[in-house]
């Protein structure tokens, strides 16, 4: 295989890779690895529709002044995820700013952002952010073309709705869904291709480390889905008021109130919950709990109004790791950093695959043979079992 090949194959590879995460990004409602503007309130730093490199805030450390962040807004064009940069701390959380704008967020409108709000930080190399030009435009010019072309479509086949931004990502995943399936038609039915290298490959014959290694990539994504899809932020809503009510979000200035959360677990596996304050003012007790396999646990989220009266918003974090280490280890790693108790989780669980898979079949590769009808299926498993034992 040539360098010129190989260098095809790694630019179409990156340019799959960014329309997935892409696409992924519009699915789940925030940046991955990719983001866009769509207005130029950050002008000069990105013009309207330019892309950028956004770091999920799982990874991405703690937030200084000077960074631009993507966050969940409140009151900013209706609410939904903006691109400012944090000009300034407070203790009721973060001042920001559009680069164009003459005056911040807060003095809009906007409440100050806590860290529970902020779901990516763009990339700045030298205090400079690194943009792609026009990757927003191109993207939502995909998508305008997606939504004309479903509601032309859509009375055709008795779709009376419009599409949202999500319909229309989902829309866009499934075109390219079946065009792969096509793709994959057309080769296996299309015209036949003369073979012109003898196939040394042996039927029936799975290689032992690639079939391994599917099946651990299955377990994995599986383990790690068990463990993000449940966690995220929870918002809670606070009043300080010199008024309060027999309501534990009511409270008088420098009052405290008290909410109990429940935590519940549906697999099949026990779990470590890690509870973690994302606001001031912000307790949980326990921090941490194990909670068993198909039950709940309820722990003491303790929030403190602050002195000024008004409307403020609260965010506690959940973390969950499946118990296949010792709790404290779990909180441990946890402290680290989130990914590295993921990592450790899913390390384990394929040390003990591996060990199982190794002892029961060995290292040699899986041959798929027919024993033929006329051996009875109980003579099939008593020879599977002298075999194994």
């Amino acid at each position: 295989m040539t360098s010129a090949t190989l260098l095809k194959r790694a630019v179409g590879v990156v340019v799959a890779l960014a329309i997935v995460l892409l696409l992924v990004g519009q699915l789940l409602g925030q940046p991955i690895l990719l983001g866009y503007v769509a207005t130029g309130s950050m002008e000069p730093t990105m013009d309207a529709g330019d892309g950028f490199v956004a770091i999920p805030s799982a990874v991405s450390g703690s937030v200084e002044e000077g960074d631009v962040v993507v966050f969940d807004a409140r009151e900013l064009h209706g609410g939904g995820l903006t691109t400012h940069r944090v000009v300034g701390e407070t203790s009721e959380g973060y001042v920001t700013k559009g680069d164009a704008n003459p005056f911040t967020d807060q003095d809009g409108g906007e409440p100050h952002v806590t860290d529970g709000q902020i779901v990516a930080k763009a990339w700045q190399v030298q205090g400079e952010v690194v943009t792609v030009p026009k990757l927003g435009t191109a993207i939502m010019g995909v998508q305008n073309a997606a939504a004309a072309a479903a509601g032309t479509v859509g009375p055709i086949l008795g779709l009376t709705t419009s599409p949202d931004s999500e319909g229309i990502g989902s829309l866009l995943v499934a075109v390219g869904v079946a065009l792969l399936g096509f793709g994959a038609l057309v080769d296996r039915l299309g015209p036949a291709r003369r073979e012109k290298k003898r196939s040394r490959s042996r039927e029936n014959v799975l290689a032992f480390w690639t079939t391994l290694g599917l099946v651990l990539l299955v377990f994995v994504t599986f383990a790690t889905a068990a463990m993000v899809v449940p966690a995220g932020t929870t918002e809670y809503e606070i009043i300080s008021t010199e008024t309060p009510e027999d309501d534990p979000q009511i409270l008088a200035p420098g009052e405290t109130g008290e909410l109990t959360r429940t935590v519940d677990n549906a697999g099949y596996l026990p779990i470590v919950a890690i509870h973690e304050a994302k606001s001031n003012n912000v307790e949980t007790d326990p921090p941490w709990q194990t909670v068993g396999l198909r039950s709940s646990a309820e722990t003491t989220v303790s929030l403190t109004a602050p002195e000024t009266t008004g409307q403020y918003t609260r965010h506690v974090g959940e973390y969950r790791y499946l118990a296949v280490l010792p709790p404290s280890v779990l909180v441990w790693l946890h402290g680290l950093h989130p990914l590295v108790a993921i990592a450790a989780v899913n390390g384990v669980i394929v040390g003990v695959a591996v060990t199982i898979v190794l002892v029961v079949f060995g290292r040699g590769d899986l041959r798929l043979r027919s024993a033929g009808t006329h051996v009875p299926l109980s003579t099939r498993l008593k020879r599977k079992l002298r075999k194994w034992l």
